[in-house]
């Protein structure tokens, strides 16, 4: 079966989770004997997955009716605190997300929530619950790549590593990971992400005012390429991750991936989705007193660890697989057979 797999991300940015989720979606489909893989309208399928929902979205998908896939990674609520003047948009949004749900033969939930978000705008298309999967073994950390690491972003061997990762925007909790930085001059606090949409991220100014005024123990090296995280993960000693709105996001994952503490915002949708236990903070201050008993409590660091290999069992990406393989072969007989 040769599936037909596109993002329009990929063309534009690369900077961001959607892009991961695609790009390493492809190389777990290459990795099943009975799927070929074509990439952004090089060839033809047998079946049509979407990763974003842009006019390419609409136009490679003529010729699939019945066999289209969407992975819904952006729901309505995305845009608050994304795109500057998302409160007068809020209409448009959720009528062309109605439109994009209802163009899809079959969209897959991420999570608890995309599921509400699909339902409560009255698209007309097949719901099917699937987790992003996690390679974990891309993700692992070693001596070399936390030595690599460090190199690259400059830091020494004693410091304690506060990682966040994300666009530079206010929905991804930017400004409260400064508070945070500014809580504890004891750490070395590192931002990895910037802003691959440029002018139409929210709170450039606002943001970039905070940046320039941050305390010194906080950098803000910019994107790295996916080839590069692995190292930017491993030279880190935990990951905070304090954004206000998420389906499923790749991150914290990644980070559990590669051995480090997790400690996440207290957020509904976690609640939802995650079946393991997590570590999370509802306040900047929860998040300073965590991120201080991680630095000095070895025994709640091991716990914390041990903590972030639990959650990552349910998005095994060999049970992904089978579920994604499920669904291209349900789509494909009952074309075949209409």
């Amino acid at each position: 079966m040769k599936v037909h797999v596109v993002s329009e991300v990929a063309k534009v940015v690369k900077g961001n989770g959607v892009n991961t989720v695609f790009v390493q979606m492809i190389d777990l489909l290459r990795k099943s004997s009975d799927i070929e893989v074509v990439v952004n309208g090089k060839g033809r399928g047998d079946i049509y997955h979407a990763h974003s929902y842009g006019l390419l979205y609409f136009l490679w998908g003529l010729g699939y009716k019945g066999r289209r896939i969407l992975t819904v990674h952006v729901i309505p609520d995305s845009a608050k605190g994304s795109i500057p003047g998302w409160q007068l948009l809020m209409p448009f949004i959720k009528w062309y997300f109605r439109q994009v749900y209802s163009y899809a033969d079959v969209c897959i939930a991420l999570s608890p929530m995309v599921e509400s978000a699909i339902l409560d705008l009255h698209a007309k298309t097949r719901i099917v619950k699937i987790y992003n999967p996690i390679p974990i073994d891309f993700w692992k950390s070693s001596v070399e790549n936390r030595k690599k690491g460090r190199e690259m972003l400059g830091l020494n061997d004693g410091d304690y590593v506060v990682l966040g990762v994300g666009q530079l925007e206010g929905r991804k909790g930017v400004e409260d990971f400064l508070d945070v930085a500014t809580e504890i001059p004891g750490a070395k606090f590192v931002w990895a992400g910037g802003r691959p949409f440029g002018a139409l991220t929210e709170g450039v100014v606002r943001i970039n005012n905070r940046i320039a005024q941050a305390p010194s123990n906080i950098t803000f090296p910019g994107m790295f390429e996916l080839s590069d995280m692995p190292f930017v993960y491993a030279a880190s000693d935990t990951l905070i991750f304090p954004s206000y709105q998420e389906n499923c996001p790749m991150a914290p994952l990644e980070a559990a991936a590669a051995g480090l503490p997790v400690v996440f915002r207290d957020l509904p949708e976690y609640r939802l989705l995650y079946e393991n236990h997590y570590i999370k903070a509802a306040t900047t201050m929860e998040f300073v007193q965590i991120v201080r008993k991680l630095m000095n409590d070895k025994d709640f660091r091991d716990t914390a660890r041990k903590i972030s290999r639990q959650l990552l069992e349910q998005f095994d990406e060999h049970k992904i697989l089978a579920k994604l393989i499920g669904i291209y072969t349900d789509l494909y007989r009952n074309s075949v057979a209409r």
